[in-house]
């Protein structure tokens, strides 16, 4: 009997062509216009290699951290390279910046760096901030020879005589640049816009399998289908048969969810990472989430099956909203001002869960999520297992 349930109530799930656009459609719809909307603007903003000049005079060729900075920022192997930098004499980085074929050029003079640039921009500012780091990095190396040598000859190393400063500041210098303790890179090459967007969309898919919940539970009600009424009269467990109908809205919602992430992966070829299984994991918590939501929805509820539509609808575009689908900065304010909103919010349960597997290297945060969608669903199961106890009917 169970299957026989399970099969009739999958099969008219299907046939509801409201539910499919709202479950399958929609959010491939809207994933597309994310794509063509946040593409371009992405693009646009993508900061291009600057071409720069240095003066390779003896003093330029003497100062180790300079030489060592600009070789690595101007390296076509790393992946973080930020100038293409040419040295040159000082006659012929004027010409290049007359021609405008170099955004500007650095002049080393008694270990003081010269800025020269004919215009004000990004560019400009970028190779400006550039050259006070280092000056900033040069005035921490000092600090930290003074105080080797300063060990050194306490412990018998160096003789206060017979300094080899030049050697003495190699040494730092390279311990300085293999330092064990340096900023750790976790994030994902690809975090942007637009993967915001889609963290988003899935949230909203996962809670849009609400309307299936509220759709199977709607069946199962005497007071709002004639379907429900046969239920309410017949010998088989009532039980059985509404889990039945949810498992098939569940496993209906998860095949909408699976055509998403195929959408988003293999045509808009959206690059999800290398957490993918942990986003699958957090899209099906979330799903359950959702369907429970529209299931505690149907049965509070006594609205006709329309009015209970447009409720779910309402309640998962505003979470989306405020987990940052309509701006990426909206759930910066609400955590800021207002935590408890996102707290109680599952759209913003699901795109921290996001969140937190771009920006930690831990899973702490990301199990966090998880265990709260969990809690929130039970709360949502046992708010409508609570309801439907309730319910009693005089007649039918």
């Amino acid at each position: 009997m169970f299957m026989h349930n399970f099969k009739y109530a999958l099969k008219t799930l299907f046939r509801d062509r409201m539910l499919i656009f709202w479950t399958f459609a929609f959010p491939i719809i809207l994933g597309a216009f994310f794509n063509m909307a946040f593409s371009n603007i992405e693009n646009s903003e993508k900061l291009e290699i600057i071409n720069i000049a240095i003066i390779d005079n003896d003093e330029f060729q003497n100062n180790e951290l300079y030489k060592q900075a600009f070789k690595t920022l101007s390296d076509e192997e790393n992946k973080d390279r930020l100038f293409n930098t040419k040295y040159v004499t000082e006659e012929e980085a004027k010409d290049l910046l007359e021609k405008d074929e170099i955004t500007g050029y650095m002049l080393l003079e008694e270990d003081t760096p010269k800025i020269v640039v004919t215009t004000s921009g990004i560019n400009e500012t970028i190779l400006k901030y550039v050259v006070e780091e280092i000056v900033t990095n040069g005035e921490i190396v000092e600090n930290i020879m003074e105080k080797e040598i300063q060990n050194g000859i306490g412990a018998g190393i160096y003789n206060l005589y017979n300094l080899d400063y030049e050697k003495i500041y190699k040494n730092v210098l390279e311990k300085t640049q293999n330092q064990d303790v340096k900023i750790k890179d976790i994030s994902n090459n690809n975090l942007s816009y637009t993967m915001i967007e889609f963290y988003t969309l899935i949230a909203m898919a996962c809670l849009y399998g609400g309307i299936l919940g509220m759709v199977a539970i709607n069946k199962n009600l005497a007071n709002m289908s004639n379907n429900g009424k046969r239920v309410s009269v017949a010998p088989t467990p009532k039980g059985k048969v509404i889990f039945s109908s949810i498992l098939a809205s569940y496993i209906t919602q998860l095949i909408g969810l699976t055509l998403l992430f195929i959408f988003t992966i293999f045509v808009l070829k959206v690059d999800y990472g290398t957490n993918l299984p942990l986003i699958i994991l957090l899209g099906i918590v979330g799903s359950l989430a959702g369907l429970s939501m529209g299931v505690a929805i149907g049965t509070i509820l006594k609205s006709n099956e329309n009015v209970k539509i447009g409720i779910i609808i309402a309640v998962t575009m505003l979470g989306c909203f405020l987990s940052g689908m309509m701006g990426i900065t909206m759930k910066y304010i609400i955590d800021t001002n207002l935590p408890i909103v996102n707290k109680i919010n599952p759209a913003s349960m699901i795109t921290d869960g996001f969140y937190s597997l771009y920006y930690y290297d831990t899973l702490d945060r990301y199990y966090f999520n998880i265990i709260s969608l969990l809690v929130f669903s039970l709360i949502m199961i046992i708010v409508s297992y609570t309801s439907l106890r309730r319910q009693k009917f005089e007649s039918l």
